[in-house]
């Protein structure tokens, strides 16, 4: 499938969603769409497994009916005796088995047929995908998706009939589309960033724009040490503290594989549990084994996973690359134990006015000495007073802070502010601090302005080269800095205004005198020519400029 295909597919998805939700409120038929759509993808991956595996004696799809029998409920019935060994070869292979009867086939037929068992069908399904399909346990996966919600209908056959409804049109739309692995992840994708676009500022929970997040993935896959001599071969791992859907991650991984190197293992870690059940319904929808990530429920801010505990200093888990996309100035209760955290204790606690510092602070304690992070926050971190000032003040003199990228306003759907990354390292080669100013370069946009790709590269190039661009990009000496009281205003020190053109007086003062000669001289000409005819003379004027 073209890429052009791909984007049609999501659009026709996304039609499809805006027509079918009717009073639903946007953001609960998000979590039944991108679930169908997940339950789609894990059925065509397995059945193309199960292919592979079964070779000539996977039955011929064509002569086995339309009866609502699928090739692997067939082959199922006949072979009863070998289904455990079946299923523990696709464990090895495909890394999941699901049963025929909840194979995405069997629930379009139910729903086509207005079956009353779909409901329950689903339920069964849902619940064997959390609990027995994988190896790793994916308890939960399906928790916001209540099949016994009013919101789908009063009475069990109204709810029965709605999911009838949305599923046979989601199976019509994806039908005429060849979709494969990639297809269905761009997909998920594009309703995901649709979901975003009307969900305003609670998009800011689950969605980073892919533009920016390219320009991260970019920056974190460089030679961390020597950026100029291009990409990594490999990441062995990489982690989003506040992962939302898991976009970031995925981009990092693509870029990687772009490349031709390779990635290690994925970490993720995200609050809100909606999102994160998004999050790993989308590692495992772009092909992500559940043996390749790990994304965990739980609150950074209070450092609740026991993984990332470890108090043993050898054992401490650290990353190749960090990025994230934080909650912008959030509110929080740090607490008196919290100056003796780890994390903090050579820095300072953020205020609790603002938890921006306290999310940098968590990636860089677990990124390793020659890692890479960007994050993305919003531009009061480089200025504003009180214990802020004092932690940029420690990072700054620690030599933590790589580049300062300036954004322009209004790129993200949960806030038009403008925002900066900042690119961060344990040890950097540079003694000084790179500032680039992309605050004016953009594409405006009806509801929220664009970064094209020139744009995007524009920044990365200036990133990787190191390069000073005028009313662009500066390097700035920790001299100059340390001078502006370790405040990072990026105007201070790249100033996007142009120079007013200097004026060359003197040059312009023996213009104005060869001028005022030619106009006396044309005055005098036409002065004769009407004295000839006996006319009023033109008064010579003008003022007597001296040479």
């Amino acid at each position: 499938m073209n890429d052009k295909d791909q984007k049609q597919l999501g659009k026709t998805l996304w039609a499809i969603a805006d027509q079918l939700r009717g009073a639903m409120n946007a953001d609960d038929f998000r979590d039944y769409m991108l679930s169908f759509l997940f339950l789609r993808y894990l059925s065509w991956n397995y059945e193309e497994a199960a292919k592979k595996e079964l070779g000539a004696d996977y039955p011929d799809p064509n002569a086995i009916g339309n009866g609502g029998k699928t090739p692997l409920s067939v082959w199922y019935a006949d072979n009863a005796a070998d289904v455990p060994a079946f299923e523990q070869q696709m464990r090895r292979k495909a890394h999941y088995v699901i049963k025929p009867e909840y194979l995405w086939g069997h629930i379009v037929h139910l729903a086509k047929t207005q079956d009353d068992a779909l409901l329950n069908t689903l339920q069964q399904g849902f619940t064997y995908i959390e609990e027995e399909s994988f190896q790793s346990h994916f308890q939960g996966l399906f928790s916001e998706i209540n099949l016994a919600s009013d919101k789908l209908g009063r009475k069990y056959a109204d709810r029965n009939a709605k999911l009838c409804a949305i599923i046979s049109k989601i199976a019509e739309g994806i039908a005429g589309f060849s979709t494969n692995v990639d297809a269905l992840g761009d997909a998920y994708e594009y309703l995901i960033g649709q979901f975003a676009a009307g969900s305003g500022k609670k998009a800011g929970e689950f969605y980073t724009p892919q533009q920016i997040s390219n320009i991260l993935s970019a920056i974190v896959t460089l030679d961390s040490q020597e950026p100029k001599s291009g990409p990594r071969n490999k990441l062995d791992s990489v982690f989003d503290f506040a992962c939302g859907s898991g976009s970031l991650l995925l981009n990092v991984r693509h870029r990687m594989k772009d490349g031709g190197g390779s990635i290690g293992r994925i970490y993720g870690m995200e609050k809100n549990i909606t999102t994160y059940n998004l999050a790993r319904m989308n590692m495992l929808l772009h092909g992500v084994k559940d043996t390749e990530f790990e994304i965990y429920h739980g609150d950074t801010l209070t450092n609740d996973w026991d993984f990332l505990r470890e108090t043993n200093p050898a054992k401490k888990p650290q990353f190749d690359a960090v990025v994230a996309n934080p909650p912008f100035s959030y509110r929080w209760e740090p607490g008196e134990a919290m100056a003796e955290d780890m994390r903090f204790k050579n820095h300072g606690v953020a205020p609790k006015s603002a938890a921006d510092f306290a999310f940098l602070l968590h990636g860089l304690h677990y990124l390793k000495d020659d890692g890479v992070m960007a994050i993305i926050l919003p531009h009061g971190v480089l200025f504003r007073g009180g214990k802020e000032a004092d932690i940029r003040t420690k990072l700054l003199t620690d030599g933590h802070i790589d580049t300062v990228i300036g954004l322009p306003p209004n790129l993200f759907y949960s806030t038009g502010i403008p925002v900066c990354i900042l690119v961060l390292k344990k040890c950097k080669k540079p003694d000084d601090v790179l500032f680039i100013n992309a605050a004016e370069h953009f594409t405006k946009g009806k509801r929220q302005n664009q970064l094209g790709d020139d744009h995007i590269q524009r920044i990365v190039e200036t990133y990787r080269d190191r390069a000073e661009h005028e009313r662009y990009s500066r390097r700035v000496s920790m001299k100059e800095i340390a001078d502006n009281d370790f405040n990072l205003n990026i105007s201070r020190y790249v100033s996007t205004a142009e120079a007013e053109r200097e004026i060359d007086l003197m040059k312009t003062h023996h213009d104005l005198v060869a001028i005022e000669k030619e106009l006396r001289a044309a005055t005098a000409k036409h002065n004769a020519f009407l004295k000839e005819l006996g006319l009023p003379l033109l008064p010579v004027g003008g003022v007597e400029l001296e040479e």
